[in-house]
């Protein structure tokens, strides 16, 4: 499990996430909502052992990733990550940018690599473009490569950072019926996510985040379907 105890994190004077206690589950789907500046984003970082943090612990799988001995490079073998942008390596073909991980950070062979690769593309329905570059793929292509990328790590857990903002919006379903696919099955997810309706469907639990706390956590029919505080009604009606 992920278990998120008290976490501060600052920018300088600027405190972003302000005591964040949250604990994820495995097999659970846990999607995070609320309005931008409010710490969402960061979260994921911090969780990912990419930003640092000021107070506070983060244990996946009981090690504690912000402790000095900590493998970082082997604790994110663990926890795939999809940014907004999906960074591809513009030189590389879509198969060979998914084996690369594999090869260089797992060592797997290039023949283990190439099929865990093709596994993954076809998975996420791109086992037709797997010699094209990916600046000859969509925006949906590109991020649904993205999301292949990380699942060739074998990850247990996978981290999405609003992957569907950056696309326009004929584009954004077939990246969702992507991680609906990895949902249904029963990949352990937390979703920073303004796709409301995606996140009522496959989530188990809901938290809205307002000003660097969470403010208000639940069964997506409780937090989308009847919110308790004010604010939550008050973003979801400025977003639905």
């Amino acid at each position: 499990m992920i278990e998120i105890e008290n976490v501060h994190k600052s920018f300088g004077d600027l405190e972003v996430v302000k005591g964040v206690s949250l604990t994820v589950n495995k097999g659970e789907v846990v999607s995070i909502i609320g309005g931008s500046g409010s710490g969402k984003s960061t979260l994921l970082m911090c969780i990912n052992g990419l930003e640092p943090i000021q107070q506070g612990s983060i244990r996946v799988d009981g090690t504690e990733v912000h402790a000095r001995g900590t493998d970082l490079n082997r604790l994110r073998q663990k926890i795939g990550i999809v940014f907004q942008q999906w960074n591809a390596f513009p030189h590389l073909t879509v198969l060979e940018n998914v084996m690369l991980a594999p090869c260089k950070v797992l060592g797997k062979s290039k023949a283990e690599a190439e099929a865990m690769a093709v596994r993954q593309l076809e998975s996420v329905g791109l086992g037709d473009k797997l010699k094209v570059f990916p600046g000859k793929l969509s925006g949906g292509q590109q991020q649904r490569m993205a999301i292949a990328r990380a699942l060739a790590m074998s990850p247990d857990y996978m981290l999405f950072d609003e992957a569907t903002s950056a696309l326009d919006p004929q584009l954004v379903g077939e990246v969702l019926d992507t991680m609906r696919m990895l949902a249904e099955d029963g990949m352990t997810m937390v979703l920073v996510t303004h796709e409301i309706p995606f996140a009522r469907e496959v989530s188990d639990r809901v938290a809205f985040f307002r000003d660097g706390v969470v403010h208000e956590i639940g069964t997506p029919d409780q937090v989308i379907g009847n919110p308790q505080k004010p604010e939550t009604a008050a973003f979801l009606k400025s977003v639905i």
